[in-house]
């Protein structure tokens, strides 16, 4: 794939603010955490942003009531059209409820169960697909074309990008400064507005992206400063399937982000147990990407005031729950 051509209107640190302003009373303040063990464990003052007790279940929330949000009267008859497995499906479905827009998701067959029943539940229309026979992408094209819908995508969009950040700007304001700002990455939304966060709020403090093993496209686009993709990568993240990063979020990567390191899916369950048995958080694989880098000292930052995201608790538990007594 050819590497984008930068976009005019790549968002600011004051998209990021507008944003914090329209999510206001809105989207949940997620509180500040942390764990003596944890800082025992890694030599480092932690502080844990849960995302997971966002509305939604997700930081996608606020991306995407950010989004929505700024439609015009036009374009929210016409309705909301996205694609994603979860995560930002659920927030899309949240946010157009809350402001009386009709959306539709396309969302893979092999979806988790618990995710699709979320966005079931906050009256969004799924549209169901074969990962194997055609992209989220091409299909939600098509189906834009059709309805007229206005198409917004999980995380390569200014305004989708600007409420991400708005987690950020939370972080520093509660937790103050940090030396270090470790974020999940998929698609880089999350990475790109925490990082116009940290430029703003927080400046030398190194702002480091954590996707999988199995889906290093963002890695390696960072290290190359070209677009690099993956197919249906294999990993339990299912939130970081991403193929690529996209126009917006590759220039904002590039320039704003200190390093992308990556884990593998053993690491993340190890993170995941961490975080379930010793916080008391219900985390999904996705979420724990963050946490799992500090704990296996792929970034390793003693002495020093880190800020952890965790992107999201959507999990379906009732597999684990079965077990339980016997």
């Amino acid at each position: 794939m050819n590497t984008p051509a930068r976009p005019d209107d790549i968002p600011t640190y004051e998209a990021v603010a507008q944003a914090s302003r329209v999510l206001n009373g809105k989207a949940h303040r997620t509180p500040i955490l942390t764990s003596r063990t944890f800082d025992e464990l890694t030599g480092a003052s932690v502080f844990f942003k849960p995302e997971n007790l966002q509305r939604s279940g997700s930081f996608k929330f606020r991306g995407a009531y950010n989004a929505i949000a700024h439609l015009g009267d036009e374009e929210r008859r016409r309705g909301v059209l996205a694609y994603s497995s979860g995560n930002h499906a659920q927030g899309i479905a949240l946010a157009g409820q809350l402001q009386g827009v009709e959306t539709a998701i396309v969302m893979p067959n092999n979806a988790p169960a618990v995710k699709l029943a979320a966005t079931a539940g906050y009256g969004a229309e799924i549209i169901r697909y074969d990962p194997a026979a055609t992209t989220r992408e091409a299909l939600a094209t098509e189906i834009g074309a059709e309805r007229g819908s206005t198409i917004i995508p999980s995380y390569d969009h200014p305004h989708v990008i600007a409420g991400q950040g708005t987690a950020g700007v939370e972080l520093f304001e509660d937790a103050g400064p940090l030396d270090v700002l470790l974020v999940c990455l998929g698609g880089g939304g999350l990475l790109s507005g925490c990082a116009l966060a940290a430029g703003a709020l927080s400046p030398g403090c190194r702002v480091v992206g954590v996707e999988p093993a199995a889906a290093d496209d963002a890695a390696r686009s960072f290290r190359s400063g070209t677009l690099h993709t993956v197919h249906n990568p294999d990993t339990i993240a299912d939130g970081a399937r991403t193929p690529f990063l996209g126009r917006y979020t590759f220039h904002t990567v590039l320039d704003l982000a200190s390093d992308i390191v990556t884990v593998t899916d053993d690491e993340l369950i190890d993170a995941m147990g961490f975080l379930w048995e010793r916080m008391k958080l219900v985390v999904e694989p996705t979420g724990a990407l963050a946490t799992a880098a500090l704990l296996t000292g792929k970034v390793k930052a003693p002495g020093q005031r880190v800020g952890v995201l965790i992107s999201g608790g959507n999990l379906d538990v009732k597999p684990l729950l079965r077990g339980v007594g016997r």
